[in-house]
């Protein structure tokens, strides 16, 4: 677009390309930046609303919303001033940070039922009481699987419930109702993963090739 501007006058010619190369690249670091403040506030919204209880998962959330928050203004102050140095590690760590995203997005999009129960295991492996207990009061069910590999962790589980369906003598286990909810889950975590990966790709192609134009702002002369 700006090449094709060579017959209007030189003022022109130099307005035109300022406002196209310094408009170009900063939708991605808006978008990083968006999805940074989304992660922040979701995880403030569960903690509100008490989704979730485990400081630690709410903490963690919170740091990645920050870390690609701080990553976006990062790529935005680097377009803005033209600073290659910031462009560069803007690109290297979204690089990383795709490669990352997209590998988990592919395999929560391929992980089947066997794998799903797999992973309830060990994260159910990982809760304190408190937290399995808040879970199961929320959730109302008691235990992950009735079944001999968990036998004995089940039984511990179901003495120490507190959920409403222990006192009506009929409860599901928290494995089964989990299992019901997680390959759609895991499809739309991946779906979106998927696509935020690519919007990821897009700025580092963006600022590479915005990196590597001449800065409107300098002295023309210099790059003759």
């Amino acid at each position: 677009m700006c090449t094709r501007s060579s017959a209007v006058s030189g003022g022109n010619v130099q307005h035109i390309t300022i406002s196209t190369v310094i408009q170009e690249p900063l939708s991605p670091p808006l978008v990083t930046k968006l999805v940074g403040l989304l992660l922040i506030v979701v995880a403030a919204w569960g903690k509100g609303f008490g989704i979730v209880s485990s400081i630690h998962i709410i903490g963690g959330v919170i740091a990645v919303g920050f870390f690609l928050l701080l990553i976006a203004i990062v790529g935005l102050i680097g377009a803005v001033h033209h600073h290659q140095v910031m462009l560069f590690f803007y690109m290297v760590i979204l690089f990383i940070v795709f490669l990352f995203q997209f590998g988990v997005s592919c395999s929560c999009l391929a992980m089947n039922q066997g794998q799903q129960e797999k992973l309830l295991a060990s994260s159910w492996g990982l809760m304190s009481n408190d937290t399995r207990i808040s879970l199961e009061e929320k959730l109302d069910c008691c235990g992950l699987f009735n079944n001999t590999k968990h036998q004995g962790e089940f039984v511990t589980d179901m003495y120490m419930c507190t959920a409403p369906c222990k006192h009506k003598g009929s409860c599901i286990t928290c494995g089964l109702k989990s299992l019901q909810h997680a390959s759609e889950a895991l499809k739309i975590l991946g779906g979106v993963g998927l696509f935020f990966s690519f919007t990821e790709i897009l700025g580092v192609w963006l600022a590479m090739r915005y990196r590597n134009q001449k800065d409107p702002r300098a002295n023309p002369s210099a790059f003759l």
